[in-house]
């Protein structure tokens, strides 16, 4: 059949869409994703990827404030092992992660599922247990310090009031991690409400009512079928929260005024802590960055052991 014995309109549509114009619109439909996600990976390969190689490699160097490198290998690594002082910073941070991470899930997912429910002013409400987040870190230090008083806070007041001595929040490990955790707890416990909230809003009503019929509880119905339906997104709020209690920095270091030595003994020093003083207070950029890839390997073995735990949730194996 020839160009003239084709209708007008395919004959339209052959001379409008010529094969380059096809071709590039091809090109537009599979290469334009990747050209939209490109500055993400970008500013990462930027600000991540290179970051991360620049400091594996001078963790292999003996590099201090003047300039001077010396190769050391593994020497770094080494020397970290048989720090007492690394590994109570890991302990330090452990033991702060736990004491915070674990209440403020449980915190954070009932007060999503009250949330979840119909009442008068929802949304204001909703929106106010985001205000912690907003709060600067260094207010929020200076209220807590307060409270945390050792002769005239009001947590000691009302544990005098319970005949309890009055505590040296700073001066002693377990206290010191208490206090810190309430900080972290009282500024994510909120923002973690939300994005149990989230996804609690995505399971599908019917499920609910049909669990209603067959006259199943609330609670059954939380144990039952929210929770496994929140799976993802627990996973998700889980992982966050190890990236970001295992990193702990800022609380812990305004806690003590700005110092990052952790108390006069170290007994709240965490690794972030440690390595801000061995790279800006001893100048052994080396040793900081072996401690920083250290606790890289910490924060996977942390979210490693956390994702296989939440994903057994539900009867997941």
């Amino acid at each position: 059949m020839s160009l003239d014995t084709l209708p007008r309109a395919a004959r339209t549509h052959r001379r409008d869409h010529p094969p380059g114009r096809r071709w590039r619109s091809k090109m537009d439909v599979k290469a334009m994703p990747y050209a939209l996600v490109s500055p993400y990976f970008l500013l990462f390969a930027a600000f991540g990827l290179f970051p991360l190689a620049f400091t594996l490699y001078y963790s292999l160097y003996d590099y201090d404030l003047a300039g001077t490198t010396e190769w050391a290998g593994l020497g770094n690594y080494t020397a970290l092992l048989a720090d007492d002082d690394f590994w109570r910073a890991v302990a330090n941070t452990v033991g702060m992660f736990l004491l915070a991470t674990v209440p403020q899930m449980l915190l954070a997912l009932f007060l999503a599922n009250a949330l979840n429910k119909r009442f008068r002013f929802r949304l204001a409400i909703r929106m106010s247990v985001l205000l912690p987040l907003v709060t600067s870190v260094v207010a929020v230090a200076v209220v807590f310090t307060q409270l945390y008083a050792r002769d005239w806070g009001l947590v000691n007041w009302i544990l005098g009031g319970l005949g309890i001595d009055n505590t040296n929040w700073r001066a002693e490990r377990l206290p010191s991690w208490i206090a810190i955790a309430t900080m972290v707890d009282w500024r994510w416990t909120g923002y973690n409400a939300i994005i149990f909230l989230a996804g609690m809003q995505t399971i599908p009503r019917d499920l609910y009512e049909a669990a209603a019929i067959d006259g199943a509880s609330r609670r059954r119905q939380f144990w039952q079928i929210t929770l496994p339906m929140l799976r993802p997104t627990m996973i998700f709020v889980v992982l966050n929260s190890t990236i970001g209690g295992l990193t702990l920095f800022s609380e812990p270091t305004t806690f003590y005024n700005g110092n990052v030595d952790g108390g006069s003994q170290g007994q709240f020093q965490t690794v972030a802590m440690f390595i801000v003083k061995q790279g800006f207070r001893e100048f052994d950029y080396g040793y900081a960055a072996a401690a920083a890839w250290l606790l890289f390997l910490l924060i996977l073995i942390g979210a490693a052991i956390n994702f296989l735990f939440v994903r057994r949730i539900g009867g997941t194996k």
